[in-house]
């Protein structure tokens, strides 16, 4: 009994009481709940500040991927991602090679890919705020990038196009189209855990939609646009042939098996 009452004592006493003893104080609110919502705030630290940093990155709040453009920034979700804005050797090899220009191109490609990677999308904006430039600088180097064929998902790019195919449908046009990983990698300097991941949300959409699962059905199943469940139907409906779609409704049934 009295070991108990010593470990109650000295619990009350360490920090996370503490604050959780301040959040019931100050919001009137029962210890429970005091301690739910100190919980749910020590995930948001977890999953927003601590990122382990190597030498030259940086970490970054992107837009999340899946949020449409127009939508106004204070109501996007925001991941947190780490970005390399130094590389010396690498960087200086591309200088020798390219100038000043040609690195600042190696630069975008390569934090708008990381970015990618981990399910951001940066807009001209948080470019030209990161390589110190300004956006006019950087929606140039963007288009003349992309007169080259190199796809760089950038918000502002989804946002100018329209109606236009999103930069995670033009590279599966070019998966079902029969490209290897090393084509559709070159060609797009996406990198292959993002090229797997955006196959990956195409096949639960097309499991789906053959479940008879409807475009508002699969939206509340997946978290995906409307607009982008559109696109990833209409290249179910011209890829009916693709080797590679087969693959990927066959593999369900081999799971089962």
């Amino acid at each position: 009994m009295l070991d108990h009452q010593l470990s109650s004592r000295l619990q009350s006493k360490s920090v996370k009481q503490s604050i959780i003893s301040s959040i019931a104080r100050d919001f009137n609110l029962t210890p429970i709940l005091a301690e739910a919502y100190f919980t749910q705030i020590s995930d948001y630290f977890l999953h927003h500040a601590e990122v382990n940093l190597n030498a030259g990155q940086m970490h970054y709040l992107a837009v999340d991927e899946n949020e449409p453009a127009g939508k106004p920034l204070a109501l996007c979700k925001k991941v947190s991602v780490k970005l390399t804005l130094h590389k010396p050797e690498e960087d200086l090899a591309v200088y020798k090679k390219s100038g000043l220009r040609g690195l600042r191109h190696h630069k975008i490609i390569r934090i708008t890919n990381e970015a990618i990677d981990q399910g951001g999308v940066l807009s001209y904006e948080d470019i030209a705020f990161i390589l110190t430039s300004s956006v006019v600088t950087i929606k140039r180097d963007i288009s003349q990038m992309r007169r080259k064929g190199i796809i760089l998902p950038s918000r502002g790019w989804r946002h100018e196009m329209g109606r236009g195919q999103t930069h995670k449908t033009q590279i599966l046009e070019l998966y079902l189209s029969g490209y290897q990983f090393s084509d559709i990698e070159r060609r797009t300097h996406h990198s292959e855990t993002a090229i797997k991941r955006y196959i990956q949300d195409f096949s639960r959409v097309v499991l789906l939609h053959k479940k008879g699962f409807s475009i508002d059905q699969i939206r509340i199943s997946t978290g995906f646009s409307h607009r982008l469940i559109s696109e990833y139907l209409k290249l179910l409906k011209q890829h009916t042939k693709s080797a590679q779609l087969r693959r990927i409704l066959q593999s369900p049934k081999k799971r089962r098996s």
